[in-house]
């Protein structure tokens, strides 16, 4: 390590690129570690293995600084109610939300009607912003994949998952920026909607004001033409019209798709709610609301455990047991099984718990809203496949799953800040545990990993703080999915940076696959074709 201390503008310069990164990356829920690894052997000149090292240091420390803030903040939807709800009508088993259609003002007035019926103990749930019921069991399912994408990554050769990486991350960036203009648009429109309704409101309110203007509830076709004409003068028609078009475009925005009177028919839904129903719909809501399930993250605690005794013993990403065990000896094969186990144990265990929790809280009419998953055997399945496959090309290629976990957990609906805080939390668990091997084998020099995990700690605890209000403030959730496909472009980045400077340095070699359990490779031996000779090959004139 000695010979890096000359490069100190290269730390400074490091520190600052790491702080940012990790403020970002947290946010949106990814460790960063496709930048920090191609940037510690350009920037910091350490060789492949320790830049591996260093990257993972930076994912715990950023990691855990996510997790300091994370698990301190509450979910977005902060006034959910013990209330039935009017069915969204498509089956699947969410409500409308109370808030549609409605101005800043008339929400509020609608939230003091709510805590004032009743039965007096009306109160507004939240709960975490980090989803404990998925993270139980994604994470297992990431860590399961992981250890079945290392083990192929042992066959291939450098610059084929390589390849492979840049390939996949591309693809993902592409439709995580389409993700980003889609729900973009719907922020800007949203926006618009609530500034249309908030002039409305006050529109009405002045023409009350006006002699001979109709109260509410009268109906006149000379008073309704008056208000439509204080509304219209006081709303850009482009707005209007960018309504009209967003709601013949999104069926859920649609003014046939909500019911006339939301108001009358929840009132009714109350009157006729069951007693039992509601003291047991209000326990659910009281138990999801506490904000430090420690049954949960005691749960998680034991797989992380576990997870990083098996780890010391097994050995990996290029660190070797600590009992010295080899692929050449029977046991390394049972510790592999017992990593399978254990993850695929604790994912069924969990996956199945979902299930039921669901289940149990559709029986009383629990009033899950647009953003929550109702968990059933296809949400389940889907999403083990997805974190399984996600952590597999992540263990193949070397970067986080949460590349690949959070823009599908947006797709299926969840959202944005649920989405970054809960995959921000999975993938400490790995990190940690290979971060200190790498340590304790010496590959990588203590000093250098301590003070790039304060560094990626602190920007992370910064970022996700700043990010966070930013978002809470103009309710630009979007910005979150762009961010990510930022930070998924510039990994693809860095990965074919990694490539071509690979290739150069071995003179272009393409060398083929590798055994399992190799011995000391000749790179001369191992190339079998050489790019610059393929190329001639391919194209002769």
């Amino acid at each position: 390590p000695d010979n890096h201390y000359p490069f100190l503008w290269t730390d400074l310069v490091g520190t600052v690129v790491w702080f940012l990164t990790a403020g970002i990356a947290v946010s949106c829920g990814v460790g960063g570690g496709g930048i920090y690894m191609p940037l510690g052997m350009i920037l910091l000149r350490f060789a492949p293995k320790p830049s591996s090292g260093l990257s993972q240091a930076c994912i715990f420390g950023a990691g855990l600084g996510g997790l300091i803030i994370n698990s301190r903040k509450r979910h977005p939807d902060r006034h959910i109610r013990d209330t039935k709800g009017v069915p969204k009508g498509d089956g699947s088993g969410k409500i409308l939300p109370y808030e549609l259609d409605k101005a800043p003002a008339e929400i509020e007035e609608d939230r003091q009607l709510y805590l004032e019926g009743g039965d007096g103990k009306r109160q507004f749930y939240t709960r975490p912003i980090i989803d404990y019921d998925l993270a139980l069991f994604q994470a297992p399912m990431e860590l399961a994949g992981a250890v079945v994408g290392v083990t192929v990554q042992r066959l291939l050769p450098d610059w084929l998952f390589l390849s492979i990486a840049v390939v996949i991350l591309g693809l993902t960036c592409f439709k995580t920026f389409q993700k980003f203009f889609e729900s973009h648009k719907k922020d800007k429109m949203q926006k618009k909607h609530l500034a249309f309704l908030a002039q409305r409101h006050l529109d009405e309110q002045e023409a009350q004001k006006i002699p001979g203007c109709p109260s509410p509830g009268y109906n006149s076709d000379e008073s309704e033409h008056t208000t439509v004409e204080l509304c219209a003068e006081s709303v850009p028609k482009d707005v209007v019209c960018e309504e009209k078009k967003e709601s013949e475009d999104d069926p859920e925005m649609s003014v046939e798709a909500v019911p006339q009177d939301i108001q009358d028919i929840t009132s009714s839904l109350d009157i006729n709610d069951d007693p039992m129903e509601l003291e047991l719909r209000r326990q659910f809501l009281a138990k999801d609301a506490d904000q430090f399930p420690w049954v949960k993250i005691a749960s998680l605690f034991v797989l992380w455990a576990g997870l990083t005794v098996i780890v010391f013993l097994v050995g990996g990403k290029g660190v070797g047991s600590i009992i010295g065990i080899t692929c050449e000896d029977s046991g390394f094969y049972i510790l592999v099984a017992c990593q399978f186990i254990w993850t695929l144990g604790f994912a069924f265990v969990f996956g199945r718990r979902a299930i039921k929790g669901a289940k149990a809280r559709l029986a009383v009419n629990y009033p899950y809203h647009e953003h929550d998953i109702l968990w059933d055997f296809k949400q389940v399945r889907d999403f083990s496949l997805v974190s399984f496959g996600a952590g597999m090309i992540g263990g193949l290629v070397g970067i986080s799953a949460g590349y690949f976990t959070g823009p599908f957990m947006i797709q299926r609906g969840l959202h944005p800040r649920v989405s970054t805080a809960t995959t921000a939390t999975t993938m400490l668990l790995t990190s940690s545990s290979v971060a200190v091997m790498f340590v304790l084998s010496g590959l990588l020099p203590w000093e250098y990993a301590l003070y790039f995990f304060l560094v990626c700690a602190t920007g992370a605890f910064v970022g996700t703080t700043r990010i966070d209000a930013y978002v809470k403030k103009t309710g630009m959730a979007s910005v979150l999915i762009g961010a990510l496909a930022t930070i998924i472009g510039c990994s693809t980045l860095g990965c074919l940076a990694i490539l071509l400077t690979n290739l150069a340095g071995s003179d272009w070699c393409l060398s083929g696959f590798h055994d399992f359990c190799p011995e000391v490779i000749d790179l001369e031996s191992e190339c079998t074709t050489r790019f610059l000779e393929a190329k001639e090959m391919m194209f002769p004139y």
